[in-house]
């Protein structure tokens, strides 16, 4: 991977850790009459200090090929890695994925509590909206207003959360999910968040709509990419070097497209993604603005963790 496009990577995570640092700081805001200690280190430890930031890194590096770098996409950035990380802890619980480990250490119900694991998802959760709807985050209260519905939409039961309950019904099913179903449930489950990532950059950087169209095939097919590279990992990695547990989807019978279409196919189907995802970004004639849309579409692919 090339040295501008690490770079760019590592300052996109690093704007967005002081913003989330920032944002879920244990001092009350203006306005707010507390915020419980235990909730915000629960909060804080979620969240801060680990991930490769690659939805925050979506929407920054959008809004970047078009032309705004000002605060604002990294607020949006820093709203999306909120509810990411409530999706993950939430995620982990026992009556979910039932996982130890997250990023290399134990997950917040294991470091905490359940109780306090379920409340700090649900405070994250929230604070992604009123991160959004804050107008530090765009002038236009209909830019925010946007922002907001769409990301609810993502996540929600047509979105993140359909697709988790899709995933669990999958478990117990009675005959293997076809590879459409699959492609479904994993466009919901993890690709809904990556495309708004995409969205929200190309709306907070006034993409016209031909360029808006082209930016939403991109995010569509970059997380179909993330979710086979993440299903290839899971397959042949190891946990040491994933952060989590290891080969949990064969285990657990899981929907996914290297079941489906052994590491061989799945090897070629993201090959052919990654060619897609690129497609798209000359599609929406970004010129070199572009190339770390393209670079991103590889590292997705090539990711060891």
């Amino acid at each position: 991977m090339n040295a501008m496009f690490q770079a760019r990577l590592a300052a996109a995570a690093a704007a967005v850790e002081a913003a989330l640092d920032s944002e879920l700081a244990f001092e009350p805001k203006p306005g707010e009459p507390a915020r419980p200690r235990r909730l915000l280190e629960a909060m804080r430890y979620a969240t801060l200090g680990g991930g490769k930031r690659l939805r925050a890194f979506l929407v920054i590096e959008t809004a970047r090929a078009l032309g705004r770098s000002d605060a604002g996409p990294v607020r949006a950035a820093a709203a999306i890695e909120c509810l990411h990380a409530y999706s993950l802890v939430h995620d982990d619980l026992p009556a979910m994925d039932d996982d130890d480990l997250r990023r290399g250490r134990p997950t917040a119900h294991k470091a905490f509590d359940e109780a306090t694991a379920i409340l700090a998802g649900d405070a994250l959760q929230t604070a992604a909206f009123e991160i959004l709807a804050d107008p530090a985050t765009d002038s236009n209260a209909e830019t925010r207003a946007a922002l907001c519905a769409s990301l609810a939409r993502a996540a929600g039961a047509a979105g993140m959360v359909g697709g988790q309950a899709l995933d669990l019904a999958a478990e117990t099913a009675e005959t293997p999910l076809s590879t459409g179903a699959i492609a479904l449930l994993q466009a919901m489950k993890t690709g809904a968040l990556l495309r708004f990532s995409v969205e929200a950059g190309a709306r907070l950087g006034g993409a016209s709509a031909a360029a808006a169209e082209a930016l939403s095939t991109y995010g569509a097919v970059i997380g179909a990419a993330f979710q086979i590279a993440d299903d290839l990992l899971d397959a042949e990695g190891d946990t040491a070097t994933l952060g989590k547990r290891a080969g949990k989807d064969a285990g657990r019978h899981k929907g996914t497209l290297v079941a489906a279409l052994g590491i061989d196919g799945a090897r070629r189907k993201l090959a052919d993604l990654v060619a897609e995802a690129k497609a798209a970004v000359d599609a929406a004639r970004l010129g070199e603005a572009g190339d770390a849309l393209k670079a991103t579409a590889e590292f997705v692919a090539a990711r060891k963790s």
